[in-house]
């Protein structure tokens, strides 16, 4: 719901929301950081989505699938931006970055649990019983 609310909403964002990222991008140049409204604005496309790749990792079985999905819902966000949002400025960078973001979630996601390959590991069959013949 959060994403949607942030990409999907008419308008980006409250004018005091720039104010502060740029208060505290300011900040961090005056002392010296490379920070810029641009480098925040790319990482935070990014963090938006690694819950995505958690998530959908939990529920999909093949990492590469729950890149896919990311890729198509955040290219699905950026069309609707481009169809019905005239104040929103969509960008092919935004699905890159975002879909980098699922990637490290499902990265995060399979080296927290141990899963290495594109699969989960097969479920064991529960044990067959010898249905003794009664018919004698």
């Amino acid at each position: 719901m959060l994403v949607a609310r942030v990409t999907l909403w008419p308008s980006p964002a409250p004018g005091e929301t720039f104010n502060v990222v740029r208060a505290v991008v300011g900040w961090f140049s005056d002392r010296g950081w490379p920070v810029t409204y641009a480098g925040v604005e790319a990482v935070a496309n990014v963090v938006m989505f690694l819950p995505f790749g958690v998530l959908v990792g939990l529920l999909v079985r093949r990492w590469w699938i729950v890149v896919l999905l990311a890729l198509a819902t955040s290219a699905t966000i950026e069309l609707a931006q481009l169809a019905f949002l005239p104040t929103r400025v969509p960008t092919v960078q935004d699905v890159v970055l975002n879909t980098l973001g699922a990637a490290l979630g499902v990265l995060a996601l399979r080296l927290r649990t141990g899963r290495t390959t594109g699969r989960l590991p097969a479920q064991e069959e529960p044990a067959r019983r010898e249905v003794p013949d009664v018919s004698r």
